[in-house]
């Protein structure tokens, strides 16, 4: 961390197809290696294969549907106290649920074998707006984590 000051957060620029930031975010987990060009065709074939099995409305409301259901509200943190270290529970800011809903929607997708990354990333986007799927139950892990530690909630910082 740095001792001067604190780090500015920086504004996410829209994507060009939709115009939304949060897509050019999920653009940016998805990206490798600096190549944006093929984690843009990712995502945009994704979000229009969400879009054909839904049937449901515009395509950002459906991702923003899907990252709702999947945001943490909690987590914990390791704090060292005398020599113990206790994972408190703490609440987490919007800028940080967002970006690990997304972290996590990239890497359940990258876990799905068989199938490509777009069709992998459809899937978990389904399967989170539906309220199902390995990213919901990552969710519902670090609550259960969360409301486990509770008792240390007192040592919050």
């Amino acid at each position: 961390m740095s001792r001067r000051r604190r780090a500015t957060k920086r504004q996410h620029q829209p994507d060009s197809l939709y115009g939304s930031p949060l897509v050019s975010q999920l653009i940016n987990v998805v990206m490798k290696s600096g190549k944006r060009s093929i984690a843009e065709k990712i995502v945009y074939t994704a979000i229009s294969k969400v879009s054909e099995k839904l049937e449901k409305g515009n395509a950002v409301e459906l991702l923003l549907g899907a990252l709702e259901n999947c945001r943490p509200k909690l987590e914990v943190k390791s704090r060292r106290v005398g020599g113990a270290t206790y994972q408190v529970p703490v609440e987490v800011t919007i800028e940080r649920q967002n970006s690990m809903a997304l972290r996590w929607l990239a890497a359940a997708a990258q876990g799905r074998k068989g199938s490509t990354m777009a069709e992998s990333l459809a899937a978990e986007l389904v399967d989170a707006y539906n309220n199902t799927g390995n990213v919901v139950k990552k969710r519902e892990e670090t609550h259960k984590m969360a409301q486990a530690n509770k008792a240390f909630a007192h040592l919050r910082w």
